[in-house]
């Protein structure tokens, strides 16, 4: 199972990316700090105006962009695939979809046995 990832996106949320990038260009990133509030939704950012942390982890990437989330907050999904969905909504206040009508929300499935497993392998 040399396919298993930590997230990946839905058609909704990398049409969402893909309008971003022709306004912001490729060099964005998205956080999820697992705060209240807006950091409680995966958030877009310019890589240039975001300071990921020591305390942030890469989960890996969709569309082509890095998406990080806070070690705690990762403690709470590390047994799921989170699936980044976009649907109509104001974004978060600081997030780059936000004048776009849409924003990004998080989905999620438990892996099975065989995915944490092939997960445990990747480092």
């Amino acid at each position: 199972m040399s396919d298993v990832s930590r997230v990946s996106a839905t058609e909704a949320a990398l049409s969402v990316i893909e309008e971003l990038k022709k306004v912001h260009g490729n060099e964005l990133l998205f956080h999820q700090s697992g705060g209240c509030c807006d950091g409680s939704a995966p958030m877009i950012f310019p890589q240039s105006e975001f300071l990921v942390g020591d305390s942030d982890i890469k989960l890996g990437e969709i569309g082509g962009i890095p998406f990080y989330m806070h070690r705690s907050q990762f403690e709470y999904w590390q047994h799921t695939h989170l699936i980044i969905d976009a649907i109509k909504g104001n974004g978060g206040m600081f997030s780059l979809e936000r004048p776009t009508g849409m924003r990004f929300i998080t989905r999620s499935r438990l892996y099975s046995d065989a995915e944490l497993e092939a997960l445990s392998t990747l480092s």
